[in-house]
């Protein structure tokens, strides 16, 4: 099972550890382009902060987050589960995990990254703002940039089994499973359920959306479930109590739809 998670816009502090290895991050194979971004934005952030603030996108109250960025290559690094926080991992609690259920983290959820393009939970990396929305002089935008790195390295980290995609859009663009791969992947979208006037109502909600993902995850972890396709998937969620309502394609090489209804969270 390979378990695809949006990163988070805040993100904790790098504080004393080692400093960056690029070398020591898994999928070795998209180091050559996590090199060129981890460049271009050190450098950018560096020589001309306004520039960099307008880049990033980022309001005047972030603009602390270029200097984090300039100073990426000398800061100290923690383990991405560590350095990504929010709502989503809040709900996924992997501080919490028992060690069969970290275990099992570790080896399936990969973080998809505007910096980084995709990291595993362990891998050791230092606080920064980058989304995947950016668009960077020199190399473009993110999304795009990310896509021919993402399709040498990502099937073959897909395995053979379920690929579970929980990305938010932006992150999405950086790859999308084909042929068989796709296959094997459920895409999910949560929808809070509320009944007005006496007639149900479906809409997304943000909080709901990865509140539900993040706790839905973490079910999956502790129970030690590894669904083999998106059928078991559908099957194992709807055993851990959650109402699901699946969507297989029409042919073959398409992903399947699962749509998970809460009412609260």
């Amino acid at each position: 099972m390979l378990v695809l998670l949006p990163p988070s816009e805040g993100k904790a502090a790098g504080e004393t550890g080692p400093t960056l290895d690029l070398g020591s991050l898994s999928l070795p194979g998209l180091n050559a382009a996590r090199e060129a971004v981890l460049e271009e934005l050190v450098g950018l952030c560096a020589a001309d902060e306004t520039k960099a603030q307008e880049v990033l996108g980022l309001s005047q109250g972030l603009r602390g987050e270029i200097a984090k960025n300039a100073g990426l290559r000398t800061a100290g690094t923690r383990p991405a589960g560590e350095i990504y926080t929010g709502v989503l991992y809040d709900a996924l609690g992997l501080a919490s995990l028992d060690a069969r259920a970290r275990r099992l983290a570790e080896e399936s959820l990969l973080v998809f990254s505007g910096l980084w393009g995709a990291v595993r939970i362990g891998d050791r990396i230092p606080s920064y703002r980058c989304s995947m929305g950016v668009k960077l002089p020199a190399l473009g935008a993110l999304g795009a940039y990310w896509r021919a790195p993402m399709a040498e390295v990502l099937p073959a980290a897909a395995g053979e089994g379920l690929v579970l995609d929980l990305r938010s859009a932006a992150y999405a663009t950086a790859w999308k499973p084909k042929g068989e791969v796709a296959g094997r992947t459920a895409t999910v979208r949560v929808l809070q359920s509320k009944i007005v006037d006496g007639v149900e109502k479906r809409s997304v909600v943000s909080h709901f959306n990865k509140a539900t993902k993040g706790r839905l995850v973490r079910d999956l972890l502790t129970a030690g479930l590894r669904p083999k396709d998106p059928a078991e998937l559908v099957a194992a969620l709807r055993e851990l109590g959650y109402a699901v309502e699946a969507e297989a394609p029409a042919k073959g090489g398409k992903a399947w739809g699962l749509d998970v209804i809460v009412t609260e969270l």
